[in-house]
């Protein structure tokens, strides 16, 4: 049984569509909040530098003028906070600029590919748990109409919301549950980029034809990748039996690894050259 003094370690199991348990560690609430806040620091920057080529470009413009640029502006904010966070996690690393520094990304709890449709429901959930309770007090400040009952009551609201992480197992906010995500770590490792270039001699006696590279796509090469960065044997061989299975190729256990490296080699290669052709195979159900 837990302690407080001895936490249990945040590990989960990840099942991918291929029956493989990558599992991973989960950001702790110190580590997620950190990363919130590089992003908020980012985002504010931003809003703040076109906020003073605005006044700067508008000066002229008497208070009157300004009250419709002022509502464009709240817009902007609105939009620029949503894409900041969606473009990012929606992107290859499934992280903002704030996860990856300090090493954290977004995964879908089911094991399989992250969606953009989940990658939109839990930024536009942040909006309800923190940003809309804190842009009514700051409007109502602006305006001279704010109340210490409203204030209280907003700051209640978005520290609820923020603190929820803590009061349940696996560090999940609320727009976690709905989008059926999680954060999970995602150190840095020596071995950062293509894995096609690891030389295994073996791997030369694979070679595959263009209908077994189109039996799958890009989610595919992803969580390939992660599979060979792992190193594990027992991963390693459960995948190339299901991909052997898939492309009609027989494989021994010892050569999982090079059949794999191999095949993770061609396939990247052969999305790469359809990509340039214009055709983008997401995944193994894409024509």
């Amino acid at each position: 049984m837990a302690t407080a003094r001895n936490p249990a370690p945040l590990i989960r199991p990840l099942i991918t569509p291929e029956g493989v348990d990558l599992r991973v560690k989960l950001a702790n609430a110190g580590t997620r909040a950190s990363a919130f806040l590089l992003d908020v620091v980012i985002i504010v920057a931003a809003a703040v530098a076109v906020s003073l080529v605005a006044i700067f470009g508008l000066g002229g413009l008497g208070l009157r003028e300004a009250e419709p640029l002022f509502v464009v502006w709240i817009i902007f904010i609105f939009l620029l906070r949503n894409v900041y966070f969606i473009a990012f996690e929606a992107g290859r690393r499934a992280a903002t600029p704030g996860k990856r520094i300090v090493g954290v990304r977004v995964a879908s709890r089911g094991g399989a590919g992250l969606t953009i449709d989940q990658v939109i429901a839990r930024n536009l959930m942040r909006e309800l748990e923190v940003f809309l309770p804190l842009s009514i007090i700051a409007v109502r400040g602006g305006t001279g109409v704010a109340d210490m009952l409203s204030t209280i009551f907003g700051l209640v609201w978005a520290l609820l919301f923020s603190l929820f992480p803590l009061f349940n197992r696996d560090r999940l906010r609320i727009g976690d549950l709905l989008a059926g995500t999680w954060v999970v770590e995602a150190p840095k490792l020596a071995l950062v980029e293509d894995l096609s270039l690891r030389q295994d001699p073996a791997a030369g006696r694979f070679h595959f034809s263009p209908a077994q590279l189109d039996a799958y796509g890009i989610a595919e090469l992803h969580r390939l990748e992660e599979v060979l960065r792992r190193d594990d044997y027992f991963a390693m061989k459960a995948v190339a039996e299901t991909i052997g299975r898939k492309i009609g190729a027989t494989i021994e256990p010892n050569d999982s690894k090079a059949f794999l490296t191999a095949y993770y080699g061609e396939l990247r290669a052969h999305l790469e050259r359809k990509l340039l052709l214009g055709n983008r195979k997401a995944d193994k159900y894409a024509r």
